[in-house]
């Protein structure tokens, strides 16, 4: 599952874990993945070699599609509050879904193709990648299929109970209850002037783990169960086996050396804060108004909401990013019982089918803005750079199956999250900010705010680091509390006591608050936004070093798509960072930014901002542009605008905006 890195900002002791033995990679996987190395980034168009082969690989591959789209449908239209949406519906897409994937006669079949002498190279290929991915899935023992099943249904009424529960605050001047979803009680937190008002915003936040907590605690023991009936340690180390193709211990080694590396970085920043704010600024309920009150008015007028489609459309045509057919449905404002969280998921894949004939991507996509909401433009174009990354990354893998273009294991949760966070780190580049941050009368966001901007927020960078650590590190300390401790008070406790070891205090956003951790598809997945964030810096310093530029460089889309898409989860990601940037992973480009002093990294902004501003976008706003695909506008049920029929990206876009206006921005309540 895709989500939003905007939307999950928010240890110790080293893990005993099992090293990784027999449990994913076999003798010929290991081989693939070292043969994967060196990407040839064109497609062999028809999928040559025996035809029987072939004709096995289609059936498994329609198959799929089958079971992937019916459950996706129904995710769509749960997650999204649709009329005659049903967990019932979902729950049962789900298991037949899980069901395929973990059918041993599918994984059996495969093996024995596999022993085949006279396969071509790239039947081999797919044939790997299809062992691979039923390999994270094959449950040979009955009593785990049945607990799957059990927890299919336990999620999915969990999630339905989240989604319309009556969350909210209590409004300072009137006392009456207002009704609001997290993502506007975070919004609160950052922007209301009263603090009562950002402490009851904070308080509705903290309601969402009482809430869930009994079901949850259910969930949690039925996953670890299932988890060492497949033999792993517990469900962290399968989850992050199965993505990752390493297990829990390595994961842990990589994470202790960034927590080690940042604490005292951390601690100098709360020092600060505390210094230039007051104490009170540490406040869970302060923290955000602290550090973004200020600037986010500052920058929001340069952020108009109703403009972030055509922004995030012109910035990644300016990148060169193509969509190759695909059709993307966005559904982009907050709405009671919408799910809380920011992602991007593939009801159709992209696949190349065994004649050369090209399967473009359909992509469902989601937002939680509240146009009239102070920051809310920016949040939103966040998003639509973030999870739009993801959309151009998927729509983008060419190979012979849909098995190589689905987001679940055994794609690498980093690898996934690469993509979209190197994307959406653009909207910070004062490169970007002077060619595309444009007031609705046509100004340019000017130097001194983002002067402002940078060094409000630099100093506190660090603070993103803590928060993205601090999921994996409950999730971990989660899984590995003995089953006779699991209470809801301990669960509560445990939360809070990990937020104030990894973040210096408790977080604006509660740990219980965050919606990863209740889903399969996102539980202990946030390792990856660090994984990821890794990459990211040492993408970003290999593309400045070599083209000098990111922002509107055609050639930065073009290596993306033949490096880091095209292969899918055909390669690993370690291997393809290392192919790219000619440097294995690590976290020195990362900790380095950390430490850049400001006022350097000011003078070297400035510079890129005044170039950025006498160059100007390279495509006008309103103008036409292609980025090769269809767009969908929606808000729940009710389509707002589609390129297709309405004559364009543009046209599309224009519709979207007077429906903003009128819902928002005149006076009409949603």
């Amino acid at each position: 599952m895709m989500l939003s890195r905007s939307h999950v900002m928010h240890r110790q002791a080293a893990v005993s874990a099992k090293p990784l033995v027999g449990k994913l990679r076999t003798a010929h996987v290991v081989a693939a993945v070292a043969g994967a190395r060196h990407i040839n980034s064109k497609m062999v168009k028809q999928l040559d070699g025996p035809a029987d082969v072939t004709s096995f690989v289609e059936d498994l591959n329609v198959k799929y599609e089958k079971v992937h789209k019916a459950f996706e449908d129904n995710f769509w239209a749960t997650k999204m509050n649709l009329k005659g949406c049903s967990s019932d519906a979902l729950s049962k897409t789900k298991t037949d879904y899980d069901s395929f994937l973990a059918d041993p006669a599918n994984l059996k079949a495969v093996k024995e193709q596999l022993q085949r002498s006279d396969l071509s190279a790239e039947q081999r290929k797919v044939l790997q990648v299809l062992e691979r991915t039923f390999k994270c899935y094959i449950t040979e023992d009955p009593a785990a299929g049945s607990l799957k099943e059990k927890l299919n249904d336990a999620e999915a009424k969990l999630a339905q109970a989240r989604n319309t529960m009556n969350l909210g605050y209590t409004d300072v001047e009137s006392g009456s209850f207002k009704a609001a979803s997290s993502v506007q009680l975070r919004n609160l937190m950052r922007v209301a002037e009263q603090e009562d008002t950002r402490k009851s915003a904070y308080e509705g936040l903290r309601s969402v783990g009482p809430f869930v907590a009994d079901s949850f605690l259910g969930i949690v023991k039925d996953r670890n169960k299932l988890a060492r009936l497949l033999g792993y340690e517990d469900f962290y180390d399968y989850k992050v086996t199965a993505a990752e193709g390493f297990g829990k211990r390595r994961l842990f080694e990589i994470l202790d050396d960034l927590e080690v590396k940042t604490r005292p970085i951390m601690e100098e920043a709360r020092k600060r804060l505390a210094k230039e704010k007051g104490e009170s600024a540490l406040l869970p309920h302060n923290i955000s108004h602290a550090l973004a009150g200020d600037t986010t008015k500052a920058t929001d007028p340069y952020f108009p909401f109703e403009d972030a489609v055509d922004v995030w459309g012109r910035t990644f045509a300016a990148l060169g990013i193509k969509y190759e057919g695909s059709v993307m449905t966005l559904d982009l404002c907050d709405r009671q019982g919408k799910y809380s969280n920011g992602f991007c998921h593939w009801p159709q894949p992209a696949w190349r089918k065994s004649d050369g004939t090209w399967v473009p991507a359909h992509a469902n996509f989601t937002s939680l803005a509240t146009p009239n909401q102070l920051g809310s433009g920016k949040t939103a174009l966040e998003t639509l750079l973030h999870e739009g990354g993801h959309a151009a990354h998927f729509a983008n893998v060419d190979q012979h199956s849909p098995f190589f273009s689905q987001e679940r294991a055994p794609t690498s949760v980093a690898y996934a999250e690469n993509q979209s966070m190197f994307l959406d780190s653009i909207a910070n580049d004062a490169a970007w900010l002077g060619r595309y941050a444009v007031s609705r009368e046509g100004s340019v966001m000017p130097w001194s705010v983002v002067e402002q901007l940078i060094a409000d927020t630099h100093p506190y960078e660090v603070f993103q680091v803590r928060a993205m650590l601090a999921v994996p590190y409950f999730e971990k300390a989660l899984y590995e509390m003995p089953e006779d401790q699991l209470t809801s008070e301990a669960l509560q406790s445990l939360a809070d006591d990990i937020e104030t070891k990894v973040q210096g205090g408790l977080w604006p956003r509660p740990m219980l608050s965050v919606p990863h951790i209740l889903a399969d598809e996102s539980s202990c997945y946030c390792h990856g936004y660090v994984l990821a964030e890794m990459s990211v810096h040492q993408t970003r310093d290999h593309f400045l070093e070599k083209y000098c530029a990111i922002v509107d460089n055609p050639q930065v889309g073009a290596d993306l798509t033949s490096v880091y898409w095209r292969p899918g989860n055909w390669a690993m990601f370690l291997d393809l960072v290392q192919q790219l940037t000619g440097k294995p992973l690590v976290a020195d480009a990362w900790v380095a930014k950390l430490k850049v002093p400001t006022d350097d990294l000011l003078a070297k902004e400035k510079q890129e901002y005044e170039a950025a501003v006498k160059a100007g976008p390279k495509s006008e706003p309103g103008s036409e542009f292609d980025l090769g695909m269809r767009v969908r506008l929606v808000h729940g049920d009710e389509e707002i605008s589609d390129s297709q029929t309405d004559g364009g990206f543009q046209q599309a876009c224009a519709k979207f905006k007077t429906w903003v206006r009128q819902h928002y921005l005149e006076g009409k309540q949603q």
